[in-house]
């Protein structure tokens, strides 16, 4: 009894069981399968970098310029301008600027870039310079026509206050063109912007110091004053025209000159009857003769030295005999002669 009780009751139990599986399921509507969803790997996002500009290695230089360190475009950039700067130019206190490219030079840059691109650290690369045919002659031609000034000679232009008046020598110059050019020319191949050019210094050839000697006649003082340029050296008396025969005022030169020279007659009233006379005691010449290019006067001993002091002559400028002697070796043809009225 017992036990029929029992499986009574599982029964009822499985029943209910059922019973509200079955409520269960008509209220939840039909069973869907479940699904595992996959989600997505999310994958990180790489973001590529630009390249790199390529760099010059450190301590690279071209020519005289440091590129290391540098992109290829700033060196080029820095060695085309340095490359462009002036080349000055030193000629005594005077100083020029110059292109390069009046000069007619041109830097390889874009070569010596490109060898820097290549180079160790601390490489030195060359900057090459190639020049135009004819420029740096054209350029010192141009300076010479500039700069070049002739020497200047003392010159005798009369005389101030009866003395002669003799204007300062001043020297000229040069330039010395060869070597200005092969220094030009050395300063752009080596990339050095400074350059000294010298000048050739002349010297003229006659100087106020050393111009030579003059004379001043003064004939109404009979007096000869002989010069060696502006200088005073000596004072000789001299016997001057009669006032039938003045001596002729005016500015002269010794023309001729003559050791025992003969006497002439002139083509003069007062000589129409006279004759030749050889050297001699009784020459009218003296021992000295010195031909002025005033016709037919000249300066002369005379063996009447008591007419020293007069006016005895028929023109010419009578001296000392020893004294015309002491006057002849030291004049010369072209010796300049003033005979003033004083």
């Amino acid at each position: 009894m017992r036990r029929g009780v029992l499986i009574v009751a599982a029964a009822l139990a499985c029943l209910l069981a059922g019973l509200f599986s079955a409520a269960v399921l008509a209220a939840t509507g039909p069973l869907v399968a479940l699904t595992t969803t996959t989600l997505p790997t999310t994958t990180p996002t790489t973001t590529t970098a630009p390249p790199q500009p390529l760099l010059i290695a450190e301590g690279v230089s071209v020519g005289e310029t440091e590129v290391g360190g540098m992109t290829l475009a700033e060196a080029k950039a820095i060695v085309q301008t340095k490359f462009d700067e002036a080349l000055v130019i030193r000629f005594g206190r005077t100083k020029l600027s110059v292109s390069p490219q009046r000069l007619g030079a041109t830097a390889r840059v874009r070569l010596a870039i490109d060898q820097a691109r290549r180079a160790a650290p601390n490489a030195r690369i060359p900057l090459f310079v190639t020049l135009r045919a004819g420029r740096v002659s054209d350029y010192v031609n141009a300076l010479a026509r500039r700069f070049d000034r002739p020497a200047r000679d003392a010159e005798l232009t009369g005389l101030r206050r009866l003395r002669p008046w003799i204007t300062k020598e001043r020297a000229g110059k040069e330039l010395k063109q060869r070597q200005a050019a092969r220094r030009i020319v050395a300063a752009l191949r080596t990339h050095q912007r400074t350059v000294r050019i010298h000048a050739t210094r002349i010297d003229p050839r006659i100087t106020r110091a050393r111009y030579g000697p003059i004379i001043v006649i003064r004939r109404e003082s009979k007096r000869l004053h002989f010069y060696r340029g502006i200088r005073l050296w000596k004072v000789l008396g001299v016997a001057t025209g009669q006032s039938s025969y003045p001596t002729p005022i005016g500015h002269f030169s010794i023309v001729t000159m003559q050791r025992h020279p003969w006497w002439y007659p002139p083509d003069s009233d007062w000589a129409k009857n006279e004759k030749p006379i050889p050297p001699g005691p009784g020459n009218p010449l003296g021992t000295r003769w010195m031909g002025l290019s005033a016709p037919g006067v000249g300066m002369h001993g005379t063996p009447d030295a008591a007419s020293i002091g007069y006016s005895a002559s028929h023109g010419c400028i009578r001296m000392r005999i020893t004294e015309a002697e002491w006057l002849f070796n030291r004049v010369g043809v072209g010796t300049p002669v003033f005979i003033v009225p004083a």
